[in-house]
């Protein structure tokens, strides 16, 4: 046993529970936390520029890597009631993140007292747990259970908040022999599977859904070697995206209303039986119930047990981890398949993929247009980045079309925040992942509006050497909201251009407004500007050249034509195709409209 602040014990807590990386803002309350961090040395620190930023870098640490698990700190008041975007963010993707908290002295709580919050209970609807540890001796605890609960079943954010004095006491702790607490996930039976599978193997026409589930248990291997052994197609989710790779025979595309893909929808409609692991059943994934289940059957597999149902009522459900849900599948679908018990499913995965060669289902993007339309600058994108890229985006247009015409090859490089979807994550969600990652090909999408709304944070990027490629798609407008507006005939407060004084007379931009270049060289980064797709690619390789030679960020933003509608509906079978498609017009059995 060892005499020592309760801060002190928290930290000892954090080593020893693998945390080697925080992001946070300090400030008086949380001092004593951070006197104990400056100490011990042994856990890095980003220091970042807005404390929601650093809830949004804890996510992307977490995305980044299996097991990671990110950590946010602040002082009280603000700082804990701004960095509930990121809680909310983190918990409705079923991410965890820690978020530590200052608070005042345990006798100035309830009296009004400066930047005192009952952050716990502001923060309880978006966490698994919120508490404020009261006694000192209990701090070690409150850490033990935090981890505990973010690990345990389904994962998610957890806020500790510290009282000054608690955080200053003396308590007797044994650092030694400390444990972390068992993980809890509940796990498949054997049971379970053979019924599944069975029901299955009565389909004709079956599908995989796959989500973020998948990913965030580490069981994309097994997801593809099920879909493999029994040979049923595989429709990602937005957020299990990269489960399958992009260019496997069975990745038989994304469904949903604006994320997905013309042969995603079209298979799903043509399917009859449909094995979802690791999902929500996601509104923008599914359009209304009546439409997606129709005609077809329902295994539902989800960690949560509040899931099952919760959406519509599965014709069977399995509450389960998905890897562990996975392990068994492939387990028994090995045992059946040598016995001979698998139905043969060349003939639908062939029809499956017929749909995804045929060019009618494919979305133009060879567009010559300048300004440029968005469609050719993600086929840009495609052309100069290999598999091995990871992509970090958010909400709006840019992260709808994105989904529509990118491609992702591995787990975890997709990394997007897709419940929450609050503008300016993806500056900071990108910052965590390369302080998890400092190697990898690391890509971050942004239309000109998320960009703008925590651009600061770049400014942590040049500071601590995370470099990243940013590329800012520009086209000066809230432009999802202004498509979605066209529901109500009206173009309304979405406008973000205006004619800045400061750019060059002839400056073909100069009407789009904030100059974002000048704007990222002020916050340390480098930045260019393009507005043809041949520009794009020389654009890249100098982004490439300054990251590797300045280890900073490094913004390319592209000057888009001010208005483009983006393929989106109300039902699955109801998409609006408003561009040309790649084989002229020619529609598809699929109720999919196509607008001039």
């Amino acid at each position: 046993m060892a005499r020592m602040k309760a801060a002190m014990a928290a930290v000892l807590v954090l080593e020893k529970e693998g945390v080697t990386q925080a992001f946070g803002v300090p400030g008086a309350a949380i001092n004593p936390l951070y006197a104990q961090l400056r100490e011990r040395q042994t856990i890095a620190h980003v220091l970042a520029r807005h404390v929601e930023g650093a809830s949004h870098m804890a996510e992307g640490y977490t995305r980044a890597r299996a097991g990671n698990i990110g950590v946010c700190i602040g002082t009280s008041g603000p700082a804990g009631t701004d960095m509930i975007t990121g809680l909310y963010s983190a918990g409705a993707d079923s991410i965890p993140i820690l978020c530590i908290t200052g608070q005042a002295p345990r006798a100035r709580l309830h009296k009004e007292d400066f930047q005192a919050v009952d952050i716990a209970a502001i923060a309880k609807p978006v966490t698994k747990w919120a508490t404020t540890v009261l006694e000192p001796a209990q701090v070690p605890r409150a850490f033990q259970q935090a981890f505990h609960l973010m690990r345990s079943g389904r994962p998610g954010p957890v806020l500790i908040d510290l009282p000054f004095d608690v955080m200053m006491a003396e308590i007797e702790f044994d650092i030694d022999t400390y444990e972390p607490l068992p993980v809890y996930k509940p796990a498949a039976t054997r049971k379970q599977v053979e019924k599944a599978l069975a029901m299955l193997d009565e389909a004709e026409r079956p599908l995989i859904v796959a989500g973020g589930g998948v990913i965030n248990a580490d069981g994309s291997d097994l997801l593809v070697e099920f879909a493999e052994l029994t040979g049923i197609p595989v429709i990602p989710t937005l957020m299990g995206w990269g489960a399958i790779p992009d260019d496997h025979p069975l990745m038989a595309g994304m469904c949903g209303l604006q994320t997905s893909h013309r042969y995603g929808n079209a298979n799903m409609l043509a399917s009859d039986f449909v094995l979802g692991i690791g999902n929500r059943w996601a509104n923008r994934h599914t359009g209304s119930p009546e439409v997606y289940c129709k005609g077809r059957k329902f295994i539902h597999v989800d960690i949560e047990p509040t899931q099952i149902g919760r959406v519509f009522a599965p014709d069977y459900g399995i509450v389960s981890d998905a890897k562990a849900a996975l392990a068994l599948f492939v387990e028994v679908a090995r045992e059946w398949k040598a016995a001979g018990k698998l139905r043969d499913r060349a003939a639908w995965a062939a029809e499956c993929q017929g749909r995804k060669r045929d060019l009618a289902y494919l979305r133009k993007t060879n567009y010559d247009n300048v300004p440029m339309k968005p469609q050719r600058v993600y086929q840009c994108m495609n052309n100069a980045f290999g598999k091995d890229v990871t992509y970090v985006s958010t909400i709006g247009l840019s992260q709808i079309a994105a989904a529509q015409f990118l491609h992702v090859y591995g787990p975890r490089r997709w990394i997007n925040c897709g419940q929450a979807g609050p503008l300016g994550w993806t500056v900071p969600a990108a910052l965590g992942v390369r302080a998890a990652d400092p190697q990898r090909k690391l890509v971050a999408l942004s239309g000109d509006y998320d960009f703008q709304f925590m651009l600061e944070e770049l400014a942590v990027g040049a500071q601590f050497k995370l470099p990243y490629l940013h590329i800012v798609v520009n086209n000066s407008y809230l432009g999802l909201i202004r498509q979605s507006q066209r529901g109500f005939s009206m173009d309304y407060c979405v406008q973000l251009a205006f004619d800045n004084i400061n750019m060059p007379e002839g400056e073909a931009s100069r009407g789009y407004g904030v100059d974002h270049v000048k704007v990222v060289e002020g916050l340390g980064c480098k930045a260019l500007r393009v507005h043809r797709q041949e520009e794009i690619a020389p654009a890249i390789r100098q982004a490439e050249a300054w990251m590797a030679e300045f280890r900073v960020p490094v913004v390319i933003e592209v000057i888009l034509e001010r208005v483009t509608n983006i393929a989106m509906g109300t039902e699955i079978d109801n998409v609006v195709e408003f561009e040309e498609l790649a084989a002229g017009k020619a529609d598809v059995p699929t109720a999919v409209a196509l607008l001039d």
